[in-house]
């Protein structure tokens, strides 16, 4: 879904800036004053802090991400800002976004209950968090739309391979 093709110089495009830690909200008002186009989707969580307050806080869904729409002669204003890092990348160049992944975002963040999810990919370790199987480890595999866990018994050497919702597992290592 990400598109790496370059454009004219006056097509807007957006791109992926990587802040510094909790800077995302600053980066994204100090560009507003620039006129320039920013999106940072949030969710609200609930926080505890140590002193016994509760409250309800808005985090960034990306933590150290937000994405910033310019031309390419407009890229180094963006690297430039106080608190950016630089372009989340997968060559050389900045990555470019498609609108359509902005739109699916958007619409993710207005319309539905977003939140924050480890990244996996097929192949990947992880564990079942919840369910019959919780604390299960096995390997992630995928069928269609469908997420599935092959957990293996290593003593016949034979495995299976279980439906699970992304909501139920985790990586290997982490903990909730």
């Amino acid at each position: 879904m990400i598109d790496t093709k370059t454009s004219s110089d006056t097509t807007l495009n957006w791109y992926a800036l990587h802040t510094r830690s909790r800077h995302e909200k600053r980066v994204a008002e100090r560009l507003g004053l620039q006129e320039l186009e920013t999106f940072l989707p949030v969710h609200r969580t609930k926080h505890h802090w140590k002193n016994g307050v509760h409250a309800e806080v808005e985090l960034p869904l990306f933590p150290c991400y937000l994405f910033a729409r310019a031309s390419i002669q407009n890229r180094t204003r963006l690297v430039q800002q106080p608190g950016v890092l630089g372009f989340a990348a997968s060559t050389s160049r900045p990555t470019i976004i498609s609108d359509e992944e902005i739109t699916v975002l958007r619409v993710a963040v207005e319309n539905l209950k977003a939140e924050p999810h480890p990244y996996l990919n097929n192949g990947d370790a992880v564990r079942i968090v919840a369910g019959p199987l919780a604390g299960m480890e096995g390997i992630l595999t995928r069928r269609k739309q469908e997420y599935r866990v092959v957990l293996s018994i290593d003593a016949i050497m034979r495995s299976i391979a279980v439906e699970v919702s992304e909501f139920e597992i985790e990586p290997k290592g982490e903990k909730r």
